[in-house]
């Protein structure tokens, strides 16, 4: 429990919180960037 109090409570844990969410938001977001033009460069490829 002490962790999760540390966690949200101190200036690093919740710098570590904001990173966490930043580097999971990107990784979503770059996923879908790649695989969006990877489908329009796929189907203009068979045309």
């Amino acid at each position: 429990m002490r962790l999760l109090t540390d966690l949200f409570s101190s200036d690093f844990g919740l710098m570590s919180v904001a990173v966490i969410g930043i580097v999971v938001f990107m990784s979503v977001w770059y996923y879908r960037f790649f695989k969006r033009h990877m489908d329009e460069d796929a189907k203009n490829a068979g045309q």
